[in-house]
């Protein structure tokens, strides 16, 4: 089997995280969740009380913290020095942090580095927001994974309604506000490589997605 970087780009509740997951378990990659890393820096620095707004404090944190994503019984896993974080970085508050920090320079600049160490022997697939444009426009297969508004939020609710009291119409501004942050920012935005493939799974199930992407991996 060819050796290769698969990359997974697009907005909150598209299906990215399912979908990811199950391509690689297909194909026998590795699977990378890079928005883990983000909520992972961003629950440090609530921890830790750090204004997002301050770069020094944010070099410090990076220069001293120690991400790792490992794999277990319970699936991926986030662990931040010798602490497994996974079950705290879901929060409504840890997304639009996370959505803050990610625009941050100094932030998007140490993560880039860890994300490429990640992809240098290949066979993984990376589920993010900038892995097509900026961290891997060398990957061999690109795709964006979109849907609409409604669909989104429906899926995003349904992933949060044990952890959080947000209201459906909660999750939607919410959801609206990090896409419109996320795309709108001047460093990595939020948006389709030139090269990807773009699916709109609006009215696809993963399993049909899932297929489609199969289909152009096997061509590749």
């Amino acid at each position: 089997m060819k050796k290769l970087v698969v990359t997974i780009d697009g907005p909150a509740g598209a299906g990215k995280t399912t979908t990811s997951k199950k391509l690689a378990e297909l194909l026998g990659y590795r699977y990378i969740d890079t928005g883990a890393l983000y909520r992972g820096i961003a629950y440090e620095v609530r921890e830790k009380n750090i204004d997002p707004e301050n770069a020094k404090s944010l070099e410090e944190l990076c220069s001293s913290i120690k991400l790792n994503l490992i794999n277990n019984h319970k699936g991926l896993r986030i662990i931040s020095g010798n602490m497994d974080i996974s079950d705290y970085i879901r929060t409504p508050e840890i997304s639009m942090l996370a959505s803050a920090v990610s625009a941050k320079p100094v932030v998007r600049e140490f993560l880039l580095e860890l994300q490429r160490e990640m992809g240098r022997e290949k066979n993984a697939v990376f589920e993010g927001r900038d892995m097509g444009t900026i961290v891997f426009p060398e990957a061999e297969v690109k795709f964006f994974l979109s849907a609409s508004d409604k669909a989104r939020a429906l899926r995003r609710y349904l992933e949060l309604c044990e952890i959080s009291p947000q209201t459906l119409e909660e999750v939607e501004r919410d959801m609206i506000l990090r896409d419109k942050n996320d795309s709108s920012r001047v460093l990595a935005p939020l948006k389709p490589a030139e090269d990807a493939i773009i699916i709109d799974a609006t009215d696809l199930s993963i399993d049909q997605v899932i297929n489609l992407m199969l289909t152009h991996i096997n061509n590749y």
